[in-house]
């Protein structure tokens, strides 16, 4: 809940914003409705430090502040005024004369609220009334580790997921029934939805930033976002926001010279430009800056309920080169090209998040080889709790597209993420950044005539799902969507309606309920013990062969992967124990569009060493194809006169 601050402003709070340290700064900060004198209004608070005069102009005044300017606070560096009369749903802006004598007009930093694009207001809003019925969903959150939970989270963009028109998208009410109950249908723990701070531009999917309070008006209002992640803890599901502290968009209205003065961006534009993206970096080493980001992060855990944060673009936070021309390059104070403003920015980051939020998830989109981002940051690390695992991506990307005729050539494209599979705390990412701009499709990257890249599609999920990592799929992978994502329309819903699309989406329902029911495959993600190779150099067949084990030394199971278009009859595995190892789930099976009718069958081990393990069972392995073993335990024996059953072991 929103705690309205107090009326006036603390001096407390303020020298904790100075200081980068007030991490609750949207409760001082920005327009909020109170009492004053027994009148009602509103209180603005702004920070422009190099303003010369600010007036707040806005519905309530005809957009001419005249009458309505606000007051410098001494040296913070802060303007404060309360205006009565005022109630929620009133339209603002700052008006701002420059050092220089100029004038522009900004939208808050602070707003709650924005207008829908293509105007730019901003909207006094009230967070404070919405009623919150997920303290069941909070309270488990609490109890669980997220390190031993199954994680297998839905990417969603909701201007596209489902729409009724050109740009007439579902609300954020709407997606609370369709949504929610597609993902829970589905069986995925999770939704991490693409950014939801308010943006001008609908082709930069919420990337581009000019209202970090603000959630965007595109789908509707504050409270029914609220009521979309209410329904999600009710259901049983989590909500991830893609946040977005690198940068920002250089919109007029927006954070660029917001007192004409570059106070939020930093003096230096070698530092502050974005070329690749055209936007600006944030000067991390400013104190106040690090109240306001600081407290955004805070500020959706803490109003909006988000179960946590998956942070954008951290390798060109922390790299003063990344993607910079020659003519941009800066070096560190140690003349070295980390950004350690970001870095320090980062840990301190994580710090306060996990204070204010333990059970927070604070996940690292990544894509440089800087190390311990995952670590605590007392053990030097970043802090995060968890990292995109871009290099298994890549790798295995460019494997699936290969010829199978040439993977033996290949074969350490599959094998070698092993290699650092638990140097962080992974998620395994299938995201939006793999299916536009002319990457194609996954369905359409596979390798092969138009059965095989199905085939292809439904090994690929296999693997994925077994590796050792949390697991996220953009949506419209889970029915093998063939067209890349267009961003402007919906999904390719109609695609259900063709036989090889509805196999592929109850392929994927199947593999997903089958990684929710085998603790095995996601209990010890982050522990080495959890995984074995049982055969990883056959690449010649290009197969592997892996355990995965869970917290029980009885709790296994046998991954088998052949990533060749050849059959293998009486394929011998070397496993651990005797017993009966029933076949879970085969991406052959005919149901999912493969060629087995009669896969659901259980393999015998036998006392014939294999594989430098003391017993083995010999399977059929279909080509271009994934099976997944569970070891049941060991087989009922009946003795002369009597029955001797052994309890069968699950996992």
């Amino acid at each position: 809940m929103v705690h309205t601050a107090p009326i006036g402003l603390s001096a407390r709070d303020l020298y904790l914003f100075n200081q980068g340290e007030l991490f609750h700064s949207y409760r001082t900060m920005g327009a909020h409705p109170v009492r004053l004198g027994g009148e009602s209004g509103v209180r603005f608070a702004v920070w422009a430090p190099g303003a010369r005069s600010v007036h707040v102009v806005g519905s309530f005044n005809d957009w001419n502040g005249a009458g309505h300017a606000m007051e410098r606070v001494g040296e913070t560096g802060v303007w404060s005024l309360f205006v009565p009369g005022i109630e929620p749903g009133a339209l603002y802006k700052y008006d701002i004369q420059t050092p220089s004598g100029g004038r522009v007009l900004k939208a808050d930093p602070y707003a709650f609220q924005s207008e829908r694009r293509p105007d730019t207001a901003s909207v006094v809003a009230d967070l404070t009334g919405f009623r919150w019925t997920d303290d069941k969903w909070r309270r488990r959150q609490r109890e669980a580790s997220p390190y031993h939970e199954p994680m297998l989270i839905y990417e969603v963009h909701l201007g596209s997921w489902r729409i009724k028109g050109k740009e007439d998208f579902l609300t954020y009410e709407e997606m609370a029934d369709e949504l929610i109950d597609y993902v829970v249908g589905m069986g995925y723990t999770h939704v991490e939805l693409l950014p939801l701070t308010e943006h001008p531009l609908d082709q930069s999917w919420g990337y581009q930033v000019t209202g970090y309070y603000s959630a965007t008006s595109r789908y509707g209002t504050p409270e029914q976002l609220m009521l979309f992640v209410n329904r999600c803890h009710e259901r049983g599901i989590g909500v991830i926001l893609d946040w977005v502290p690198g940068h920002f968009c250089k919109d007029e209205h927006g954070l660029r010279l917001f007192d004409g003065t570059p106070i939020y961006e930093g003096a230096n534009p070698k530092r502050a430009e974005k070329p690749l993206w055209g936007t600006l970096a944030f000067d991390f080493g400013r104190t106040e800056v690090q109240s306001f980001l600081i407290s955004n992060a805070i500020f959706w855990l803490d109003v909006y309920h988000i179960d946590g944060l998956r942070v954008d673009a951290v390798a060109s936070m922390i790299d003063l080169h990344f993607d910079k021309p020659p003519e941009l390059l800066t070096f560190n104070e140690h003349g070295g090209t980390e950004n350690t403003d970001a870095i320090r920015f980062l840990k301190r980051l994580n710090e306060t998040v996990f204070h204010y939020f333990p059970d927070a998830l604070m996940i690292a989109e990544d894509s440089s080889a800087y190390p311990a981002v995952t670590a605590p940051t007392h053990a030097g690390g970043l802090g995060f709790n968890f990292k995109w695992n871009m290099g298994w991506m890549n790798d295995m990307l460019r494997y699936m597209a290969l010829d199978p005729m040439d993977r033996s050539r290949h074969h350490h494209l599959i094998t070698f993420s092993l290699m650092y599979a638990f140097s962080e705390n992974f998620v395994l990412p299938l995201s939006h950044d793999e299916v536009v701009h002319g990457k194609r499709s996954l369905l359409n990257k596979m390798s092969g005539s138009y059965e095989q890249k199905f085939a292809q599609l439904r090994l690929f999920y296999g693997y994925w799902m077994t590796h050792p990592g949390k697991k996220l799929l953009f949506m419209g992978g889970e029915w093998g969507q063939y067209d890349e994502w267009k961003d402007a329309e919906s999904l390719d819903w109609m695609l259900l309606d063709y036989e090889a699309h509805r196999r592929m989406n109850e392929y994927v329902q199947s593999l997903n309920a089958a990684y929710a029911n085998l603790g095995s495959l996601w209990e010890r993600d982050c522990d080495p013990a959890g995984f074995e190779w049982v055969d990883v150099h056959n690449a010649a067949q290009s197969m592997i062969v892996f355990l995965r084990r869970g917290q029980s030394p009885d709790q296994f199971c046998v991954v088998v992967c052949n990533f060749s278009p050849s059959h293998y009859r009486d394929y011998r595995i070397g496993v651990p124990e005797m017993g009966r190892y029933g076949l879970a789930l085969s991406s052959d099976g005919e149901e999912f569009g493969g060629a087995s009718s009669d896969w659901r069958r259980a393999a015998e081990a036998e006392e014939t060493p294999w594989h430098g393990r003391p017993c083995s069972i010999a399977i059929d392995v279909p080509p271009l194809s994934f099976q997944l073993f569970r070891y049941e335990g060991l087989v009922p024996v009946r003795k002369k006169g009597r029955s001797n059953k052994r309890v069968l072991l699950s996992n």
